[in-house]
């Protein structure tokens, strides 16, 4: 069977930026089930798993604009330190959630230098390439109960969304 609208696929990946550098894995653990034709994984690659059947193993290039998004200036900014009440030990790399025009942001610390926090509101992997190598390890059509609910289900049944 082929992946199509409404089938549900599992796959392991190794996710890699452009110096090769290995960014996330399904190594060792069960390959990522999603429901096709939903948005669950980034568009890109969602086209490119099109067509594939179990035991396909091929390699995609995803563009920034089918991936995470381009990277936007605006969303990076310095806010002052006291924005951050009751946390003491802000350090680069934490993640908040804040309150944007459009409703909740998640922004992520750049830098702390005095007494602002730099953050960014861009998700980690905007504007990069991903590269990834795929290995379908499973496709079925999906069950009713799986299309009503939007997610995949797991073996026995059981709700997994």
């Amino acid at each position: 069977m082929q992946i199509a609208q409404n089938t549900v696929a599992a796959f392991h990946y190794t996710l890699t930026d452009d110096q090769g550098q290995v960014i996330d894995s399904s190594e060792g653990r069960e390959p990522l089930a999603y429901l096709h034709g939903k948005g669950q994984i980034v568009p890109g690659l969602e086209k490119a798993m099109a067509g594939h059947q179990t035991g396909d193993k091929f390699n995609v290039d995803v563009a920034p604009a089918e991936g995470y998004g381009e990277h936007h200036p605006e969303l990076v900014q310095a806010v002052p330190r006291e924005a951050f009440q009751g946390v003491q030990d802000i350090q680069p790399g934490m993640q908040f959630q804040g309150q944007g025009p459009q409703g909740v942001v998640n922004v992520t610390v750049t830098r702390v230098e005095d007494g602002q926090v730099h953050i960014d509101g861009n998700h980690p992997l905007a504007g990069k390439t991903l590269h990834f190598a795929v290995e379908v390890a499973d496709v079925r059509q999906a069950s009713e109960e799986e299309l009503v609910h939007g997610h995949v289900h797991d073996a026995g049944g059981r709700d997994q969304g």
